[in-house]
């Protein structure tokens, strides 16, 4: 009576698990760099616009992004930082950054959603404008870019999500030793030749007695 091996079903296995993880690698890095970028890019853009009652007049306010909240730009950064540092550590760090990457983004979402409907920013302007501490912006308005910003948070923490999951599949960065934990073998400095000047001034910069002594 036969044996059936079960080597084929194993290769096809870690087979259909290098390209999971090449797939989720690849849409991790473009969600993450992208969503940052967009989120960057959003808080620079006019969020809000109104006016106040300036001298009998209408004075016209506007307020960027990061006139209405810092919380996107800063988690952006620390989005992309946390994207960049998956790939430096391994195991439970790993799960850690990559827990990080997530909830910048999901603080992305909130922070964004929440600055749509802010007008304090727009009233800060027209206390200021006016003179009047207690002086509120009129007609106020906002405009799509709260939105845009929501969308890169989202994006970020979609590759957040994907590095949980697929993380374990990710190649890290290769350091000096070696998966057994033995340092790799150094290059051996090339023999000099004594009657060749170019080889004993390339031995003096390598910090090498050229003369053997």
């Amino acid at each position: 009576m036969g044996y059936v091996t079960a080597a084929p079903h194993s290769r096809s296995q870690a087979a259909g698990s290098a390209r999971a993880g090449r797939r989720s690698l690849a849409v991790a890095l473009l969600c993450g760099a992208l969503g940052a970028a967009v989120a960057l890019l959003a808080t620079r853009q006019r969020w809000a616009e109104g006016t106040a009652t300036v001298a009998g007049g209408a004075f016209p306010l506007t307020a960027k992004g990061s006139d209405v909240t810092g919380v996107p730009a800063a988690l952006a950064v620390v989005g992309l930082a946390a994207l960049v540092a998956v790939f430096a550590v391994r195991r439970a760090g790993r799960l850690v950054v990559a827990a990080l990457l997530a909830l910048s983004g999901a603080g992305i979402v909130v922070a964004a959603l929440l600055g749509a409907s802010d007008g304090s920013a727009l009233d800060e302007q027209a206390a200021q404008a006016s003179g009047d501490s207690s002086a509120s912006v009129d007609t106020l308005s906002h405009t799509a870019w709260p939105y845009v910003a929501a969308v890169g948070g989202v994006l970020l923490l979609l590759a957040g999500l994907l590095a949980l999951r697929y993380g374990r599949l990710w190649p890290a960065m290769s350091g000096r030793y070696e998966r057994s934990g033995t340092p790799q073998p150094r290059r051996k400095a090339p023999a000099v030749d004594p009657d060749r000047p170019e080889d004993l001034w390339k031995a003096l910069d390598r910090g090498e007695d050229p003369t053997g002594a």
